[in-house]
């Protein structure tokens, strides 16, 4: 049996070990795989690990001796599901592993959206406060969190975590989800929908997953609910935002700031109007990406694949 990983290198970039897969079977591993190159690098495999590089029908068509496909992520729209359970293909995805560390990612970019800690500090390091006239300064208005209204649009377990550390910070939860559950005990906190969550919030932070009817739910007719003064943070999926329609509400003054972590096309073109709209934060998708995350991450997919072998797969995902 052959285990080949088509793009190992985000998950494990030389700090962490593969030798749990190393136990069951021969195991290939690949950095980087383009896409032309999925099936000759899959061929003979019963099992592939994939992060971010596709396994389209077509591929899938190509590879008859594959039975698992375990994808390094929580998002698993990279596999044609459909097309790999008519082959028995048994695909898992792996969907716990970062919720601490990309909740605490929506309040970095958060905080920098309010406080602009790297400019004030690089001013310092230019001299700036050394030439002041007075014994404080500020570049940007300084925004404080507490009191303010946070809206979580996705309430599963990262905007559930999202939740508690606003709630921590003083401020009022307002949420969006298809499926509620109970409700956290958190003062002021209630459901709503998301009109009402753009309509009523400080602070909108996206958490859905990405279907059809999420995709591009924030537009200029949704934009145009928010308040001015308001942030939006995307630590989710960048499709979920139109990239053009917020470009044009952040150079317009129609939002205060944007903080995104993802973006409809990864990597980012050059044109892409987010890069230089007006107070708009956008780091590399990393959210995810502390060392802690991905040895969870490194550790259930290794248990996955065990799982698998054993003959009770877990954490197994199907076509809706």
């Amino acid at each position: 049996m052959k285990i080949v990983v088509l793009d190992g290198y985000c998950l494990n970039p030389g700090d962490l070990s593969w030798e749990g897969l190393g136990r069951f079977s021969e195991v290939e591993i690949f950095d980087r795989t383009a896409e032309e190159d999925v099936v000759s690098r899959a061929a003979g495999a019963a099992i592939v690990l994939t992060n971010k590089t596709p396994l389209p029908a077509a591929a899938l068509r190509q590879l008859p001796e594959l039975r698992y496909i375990g994808v390094l992520a929580t998002g698993y729209d990279i596999v044609d599901l459909a097309a790999a359970t008519g082959q028995g293909i048994v695909v898992s995805n792996i969907p716990t592993y970062g919720t601490a560390s990309v909740a605490q990612f929506v309040f970095a970019l958060l905080l920098e959206l309010c406080h602009n800690v790297r400019q004030h500090a690089d001013m310092v390091r230019a001299g700036a406060w050394s030439r002041s006239s007075d014994w404080s300064f500020w570049n940007s208005p300084l925004v404080e969190l507490a009191g303010k209204t946070m809206g979580i649009i996705g309430f599963g377990r990262i905007g559930r975590q999202a939740g508690r550390i606003a709630d921590a910070m003083g401020m009022r939860v307002v949420a969006n989800d298809t499926y509620q559950g109970d409700p956290p005990p958190w003062e002021g906190f209630r459901w709503a929908s998301v009109e009402e969550v753009l309509r009523e919030s400080d602070v909108v932070s996206l958490h859905s997953p990405l279907f059809p009817e999420t995709e591009g739910m924030i537009n200029a007719r949704t934009l145009a609910w928010m308040k001015p003064s308001a942030f939006l943070v995307n630590t989710s999926r960048g499709p979920l935002v139109v990239d053009q329609d917020l470009a044009d509400a952040l150079n317009a003054g129609r939002l205060a700031g944007a903080g995104l972590d993802v973006l409809s096309v990864e990597p980012p073109v050059d044109s892409n109007p987010l890069l230089t709209a007006r107070n708009c934060l956008v780091t590399p998708h990393i959210a995810w990406a502390t060392r802690e995350a991905r040895s969870r991450l490194m550790q259930i997919a290794v248990e996955n694949v065990a799982a698998f072998l054993s003959g009770v797969p877990r954490n197994v995902v199907t076509a809706a």
